[in-house]
């Protein structure tokens, strides 16, 4: 299959790193047009808990270049071209474009990163599409996060046909685990744990504003677990408003209080904010320590809960260390999920083994789709050498006195001779290598297929 991935997640690096891993912005789009000219097609997941590079190694060789990252100002040396061959070599190439690419010492990177090929790597896209690999069992987002990540590489044209059909197979068998392992089932994701932390710290929940700093995805999915406790009162603001207009309106109800907010608001708004969810994908930090003083002391030191669910990080970690602020990243998340995963764990053993069939049955499906693929080319190929025989006897034909007997048993030897000369080749050239096995298993073949003829 020649799939390559290569990649960080929550088990294998901390946040710091995960953040100047993080694909954001512009990064994506350069970054996939330069994969573009190296691989059989490319695709690049980045999330809060992950940055992955898939790639299909290509079958002619490629030229792969440095290239500077979406940051003009970043630093960055041109190497050499590199030539992929295996995949072997096209991850080892992967790994070191990544480290360039971010402008970070490969030694600091290599050690956190995890690499695939072939079945491995189809076997894990399956188990993060289907939330095995997720920090949250099971949970849903990263599905619909891989989702909008193909869309935009479909967008810019990044995602070649054969890599398309490997993700559609990707989408039916995760659609198949979750359906029929139950893995998913039970109420456990980034916006419950959310909400857990919120009534360990608040008495009266119903009594707390709620402060959405960014109406994404994942943001819209703490808002909806949170507003479920009954809060007073939630402030969103972001860059656009309309999103945020349509993040209100999914969120309204009877009794809830809902206000929409330019980003540049934050500061003043701050103060009023018992509970803060934050997850914004912006490079630059939104909430310091300086911004999280002033909210305390206009607040009169009511205790504030933040969750900074961004990668790159949102909130300052120094405001931790305020009293009076209980500060919550994606890596403390971790700590706080408990109840209902055992029961995903068992689902999950059931899902484990289900995933080992669905690759064993999308190997075989790739298989006999290629297979299909290069008979097409082989009988083309014979097709157009048959043609170059046949003009040539036609032009004989006209220009000799040879009759039209001769001409048809000379046409008969020679489309012979060409068209018999590719598997004769192909017989001789492995005697020579000595693979007896696939000699005879190539001669039977042949006999077998001329036998049906």
């Amino acid at each position: 299959m020649n799939l390559v991935v290569i990649g960080v997640n929550h088990k294998t690096a901390p946040v710091a790193l995960r953040e100047r891993l993080a694909f954001v912005g512009g990064d994506i789009q350069v970054a996939q047009a330069q994969l573009q000219s190296s691989t059989a097609g490319s695709l690049i997941i980045s999330t809060c808990n992950r940055t992955e590079i898939y790639a299909l190694a290509p079958n002619t060789q490629a030229l792969v270049y440095q290239v500077p990252s979406a940051d003009s100002s970043a630093p960055h040396s041109q190497n050499s071209p590199i030539e992929p061959v295996t995949t072997a070599e096209l991850t080892e190439q992967l790994i070191h474009w990544l480290a360039g690419f971010k402008s970070l010492p490969i030694e600091q990177v290599r050690p956190y990163l995890y690499e695939y090929i072939d079945g491995q790597a189809l076997t894990h896209l399956l188990r993060v599409a289907a939330g095995l690999d997720s920090m949250i069992l099971g949970e849903p987002q990263i599905f619909g996060q891989i989702k909008r990540s193909v869309a935009e590489a479909k967008e810019y044209g990044y995602l070649t046909n054969q890599l398309s059909w490997v993700i559609e197979q990707i989408y039916a068998g995760a659609k198949r685990v979750r359906n029929e392992t139950g893995v998913g089932t039970q109420a456990i994701s980034l916006g419950y744990a959310a909400s857990k932390l919120v009534t360990q710290i608040f008495d009266k929940p119903q009594d707390a504003t709620f402060l959405l700093v960014a109406a994404g995805e994942m943001n819209r999915l703490v808002a909806q677990h949170i507003a479920a406790l009954g809060v007073k009162r939630i402030l969103i603001c972001n860059r656009t408003p309309q999103r945020a207009q349509a993040l209100a309106q999914e969120l309204q109800r009877p009794g809830l209080q809902i206000e929409v907010h330019a980003l540049s608001e934050l500061d003043n708004l701050l103060y009023q904010a018992d509970i803060v969810s934050s997850c914004s994908g912006s490079m630059d930090m939104l909430i310091d320590k300086n911004m999280t003083q002033r909210a305390l002391k206009k607040r009169r030191y009511k205790p504030m809960l933040m969750v900074d669910l961004a990668v790159p990080r949102d909130i300052d970690s120094n405001v931790g260390k305020l009293d009076d602020v209980y500060l919550y990243s994606v890596d403390d998340l971790q700590h706080v999920i408990a109840g209902n995963l055992e029961k995903r764990r068992q689902a999950a053993v059931e899902a484990e083994l289900l995933v080992s069939h669905l690759v064993v049955e999308i190997e075989r499906r790739f298989q006999v789709r290629k297979v299909g693929q290069d008979i097409y080319e082989y009988r083309n190929t014979s097709q157009q050498k048959a043609n170059i025989v046949l003009q040539d006897m036609l032009h004989q034909l006209r220009t000799t006195d040879s009759s039209p007997e001769e001409m048809m048993i000379e046409l008969t030897r020679r489309l012979t001779q060409t068209l018999s000369h590719a598997p004769s080749s192909l017989m001789r050239r492995v005697a020579h290598d000595g693979n007896s096995e696939m000699l005879d298993v190539i001669i039977e073949g042949l006999k077998e297929a001329y036998r049906k003829k």
